[in-house]
């Protein structure tokens, strides 16, 4: 009887062993994943970003975009930008590209790429271009109409009129430009093609067939 039992008891405490080492080794396993850096880096959140930049502007027209973004876990952004234009600035604290081109500034700029990170992920916006056009001229027009000569300045009876000349400029008294009007019937006309920002004097003469012309009218302005 002594014999088996110390065997049975022998037996018990190897089992018993056994077991308990089991039990530490798994435990030993789980604290080791739960206490690991690089799995609680996995649990970080990545920031958002957003937006639709625009992607054409005219010269000498400011451009601004300002994507919006956010973080779920809180933590601070940091914005970046790739491919920027040489004609805009970059705001990493907003993420706001801007800036005003000029007409040296005229074309596109591909593959320009916006990121935010949160230090530990990275997002961005889909890569865009912006397209840079030139200036459309705007321009105006002036209408003149006058009264026909009827007489030389004798005083003798006009038989021989033969047209019109429109002299005009941007400085009063000087006058660059000259529309001739060969044709007498005419009293009127619409000069075309003036640049916009501009005032225009104009004044008008009257010659005959032989080439005589009067001298000027009075002089009239107008604003553009």
């Amino acid at each position: 009887m002594n014999i088996v039992k110390s065997i049975f008891v022998h037996n018990f405490f190897i089992l018993t062993f056994v077991i308990l080492i089991t039990a530490c080794g798994g435990g030993s396993t789980n604290d080791s994943a739960a206490n690991n850096p690089d799995n609680q880096d996995n649990l970080e959140s990545p920031p958002n970003i957003s937006g639709t930049p625009i992607t054409t502007i005219e010269e000498n027209v400011a451009y601004n975009f300002t994507p919006t973004a956010s973080d779920p876990d809180g933590d601070q952004l940091v914005f970046t930008v790739n491919n920027s234009p040489s004609w805009a600035s970059f705001d990493a604290a907003t993420g706001k590209l801007s800036g005003t081109p000029g007409s040296a500034d005229v074309g596109t700029t591909q593959n320009i790429v916006i990121s935010v990170t949160d230090g530990t992920n990275t997002v961005s916006l889909p890569a865009f271009d912006i397209t840079v056009t030139s200036a459309v001229a705007t321009t105006g027009t002036a209408s003149l109409s006058w009264l026909p000569p009827t007489e030389n300045t004798d005083g003798s009876p006009l038989t021989n009129l033969q047209g019109y000349k429109i002299y005009y400029g941007t400085t009063p008294g000087v006058y660059p430009n000259v529309i001739t009007i060969d044709n007498p019937g005419i009293s009127s006309y619409v000069v075309e093609n003036l640049s916009e920002n501009n005032t225009y004097y104009f004044v008008l003469t009257a010659y005959n067939t032989n080439g005589v012309e009067s001298s000027y009218s009075d002089m009239i302005s107008k604003s553009i």
